[in-house]
């Protein structure tokens, strides 16, 4: 006879944890933060699992747009810089207006930056 055995699923077993509504409330928001279902966060916190928030993959994504900015900026301060044809419109009104473009972009992202490394509460 052959028997078939079935893996455990999750909702085989589920534990219990008593709390106090504000500290639900604080739960529910963190998960929310995660970008996770409560049950989701509490697994994973409880098997010791660093939960990284949503927050993070949004800075990263931020991140990665103003790059792409300054690698735009950068790239036609240097056709300007080697005198290449098409650039040869540009006056010295147009380039300082370039570089202080990349400045405020640099700025930004030292914004974005300090945003991650140090979070606001």
């Amino acid at each position: 006879m052959k028997e078939d055995k079935k893996q455990p699923t999750r909702k085989a077993r589920q534990l219990r944890v008593p709390v106090l509504p504000d500290e639900e409330a604080a739960i529910k928001k963190m998960a929310a933060s995660a970008g996770l279902p409560v049950a989701a966060y509490l697994r994973n916190v409880g098997l010791g699992y660093q939960v990284r928030g949503i927050l993070d993959n949004k800075r990263v994504e931020e991140l990665a747009r103003i790059n792409g900015d300054l690698g735009r900026l950068g790239g036609l301060l240097k056709l300007w810089l080697t005198d290449d044809p098409r650039t040869a419109r540009f006056g010295e009104s147009t380039i300082r207006a370039l570089l202080s473009k990349i400045e405020d972009t640099q700025d930004q992202m030292h914004e974005v930056m300090r945003a991650v490394v140090l979070p606001r509460s």
